[in-house]
């Protein structure tokens, strides 16, 4: 090949890279941001599955499909808990059951009529960021939701145990540990935080730290997965 024609396949290489990098700069500047409570914007972020099984259903209209019936029901579920708080609490309760049992579009459901009952709520935006990762895998858009977790009032305890566990997903290890020292303390008794815990040490190269921590997680009745996954932390940690 001459070299005119290898500095024009150059040039040419050169230019596509310029391009593909102004459409990857473009569609970042199109993110579209939604405001979903007063003051509180998250990026608009939709998935194949019913709108009511998405969060924030889908960012959908008012007036659209089951956003619509829940907005007519809310009355009715105030009128029969006695308040709009003691609703919130009765769907999210529901929403919590969901998300234990692996109901990943049951609990969007459930934390979608919360957010149409009370917006600003954390737990909102908590169980909508479990939604995200446990049925969709989308780790970027759940730790975006969690962030706003943190800024809206009333967060739950369980928050920093869930928030470490995405950071692990992610291999983000140095910035899950102490996110899940706080959870541990926060919330002692949940076995898995512990065993959270200890596989982030583990991964920041503390394997005496993460001996010490699987057993704390043994001693608190872990949930079946995580016993198994304990077994594998004490393992490569080569614990006693």
């Amino acid at each position: 090949m001459k070299q005119d024609q290898v500095q024009m396949v150059g040039r040419g290489f050169a230019g596509l890279m310029i391009g593909l990098m102004l459409i990857a700069f473009s569609s970042a500047a199109r993110a579209e941001m939604v405001e979903v409570a007063p003051g509180v914007q998250v990026t608009k972020t939709t998935f194949d599955a019913p709108a009511d099984e998405q969060p924030f259903y889908g960012f959908t209209a008012k007036t659209a499909g089951p956003r619509a019936a829940d907005e007519k029901l809310l009355p009715d579920l105030i009128a029969a808990t006695g308040s709009r708080e003691q609703a919130f609490e009765a769907v999210t309760l529901r929403g919590w059951k969901a998300v234990q049992s692996g109901r990943a579009g049951e609990a969007a459901k459930r934390f979608n009529q919360a957010w149409l009952l009370m917006p600003e709520r954390s737990a909102v935006y908590h169980g909508l960021a479990m939604v995200a990762q446990m049925r969709f895998n989308d780790l970027a858009f759940a730790d975006e939701l969690f962030k706003q977790a943190y800024k809206q009032p009333h967060p739950l305890k369980m928050l920093d145990a869930d928030y470490g566990r995405l950071l692990l997903m992610q291999k983000r290890y140095r910035d899950a540990q102490p996110v899940l020292e706080k959870a541990v303390v926060d919330t002692a008794d949940f076995g898995d935080a512990w065993a959270y815990l200890a596989f982030a040490k583990l991964q920041n190269g503390d394997k005496a730290g993460a001996c010490t921590d699987a057993a704390e997680a043994r001693k608190r009745k872990p949930s079946r997965s995580t016993v198994r996954d304990l077994s594998h932390i004490e393992k490569d940690a080569k614990c006693n």
